[in-house]
């Protein structure tokens, strides 16, 4: 029997779209499968930056992990490059001022019954800084994370100890399933006192209250003095969601969740490994 392909699904905006600032995902939707950015992606963006439209990446990777995709864009030098949101909206930071102008913190009591809970699970957790993975001990899918991020990995012996320091994010890498059945027993727990969400299917995280990338870039917005009507952003998974939630022109990848294209108001035509963001900033915004 033949296979029939899907057409691709369709929302299209009908004119010009006006916006100042731009959020840009990166995993799946801003980088290729092989995690490469091509020249006519990054020539595209840069003429979007040159234009005045600030280019702000905004992922779940640290700091670290970022600054490669914003060198390999070169605006980082000038006004429109000069921010990023890094631990999937609990930090922004001004490149220029090497400083964060906004961090927020999980408290320690939310990180030790994560973890508790994780243990119950046979799961690890980890926490960040800009360069590290800090972990109770090595374990598969800590190595995991650290092929995907390109950060360190250090084993922290007093782990618990170290989590009462509070952190910007926890996550819990794992199998998917084991991963839905924690999801689901700490968000009942633990209500409205901490963000949870499963970014990739083997990656649940843990964030503060009411923070997450769309309200991130609100307030980064709030910085600039630019409206929520002149903000626009791109994503495919579901740490995207806030984003669409919380910013005027939300576009999902034609390769996006069935679920985040649901509630976007536009879809690419073509997928990350297409330069669909490219694409759609070419025929639509500039």
């Amino acid at each position: 029997m033949t296979n029939i392909q899907q057409p691709p699904i369709q929302k299209t905006p009908t004119q010009k779209l006006e916006t100042k600032i731009i959020a840009l995902d990166l995993d799946d939707t801003l980088l290729k499968e092989d995690l490469s950015i091509s020249d006519y992606t990054v020539s595209t963006i840069q003429k979007a930056a040159q234009a005045g439209i600030y280019i702000v990446l905004c992922s779940g990777r640290t700091e670290n992990g970022i600054l490669p995709y914003v060198r390999r864009l070169e605006i980082a030098g000038i006004e429109a490059g000069r921010y990023i949101i890094s631990q999937n909206g609990s930090t922004i930071t001004d490149l220029h001022q090497r400083k964060d102008i906004f961090q927020a913190f999980v408290p320690k009591e939310i990180l030790l019954e994560v973890n508790k809970t994780a243990q119950k699970y046979g799961l690890f957790t980890e926490v960040y800084d800009s360069s590290t993975i800090y972990v109770p001990e090595d374990n598969e899918w800590a190595r995991v994370d650290v092929k995907l991020s390109g950060l360190n990995m250090q084993i922290i012996e007093e782990y618990e100890k170290f989590l009462e320091k509070g952190h910007p994010k926890m996550l819990i890498p794992g199998d998917p399933e084991k991963l839905q059945a924690l999801q689901a027993e700490l968000k009942k727990a633990l209500g409205d006192k901490a963000t949870i969400f499963i970014s990739k299917p083997y990656f649940l995280e843990i964030l503060p209250k009411n923070c997450g990338k769309g309200e991130a870039i609100l307030q980064l917005a709030n910085h600039l003095n630019i409206p929520k009507e002149k903000t626009m952003s791109f994503g495919d998974s579901m740490n995207d969601e806030s984003m669409f939630t919380h910013t005027e022109h939300a576009v999902a990848m034609q390769n996006a969740l069935p679920e985040i294209q649901k509630i976007a108001k536009y879809i690419t035509a073509t997928t990350n490994n297409q330069d669909g963001v490219a694409h759609f900033i070419a025929d639509w915004v500039l």
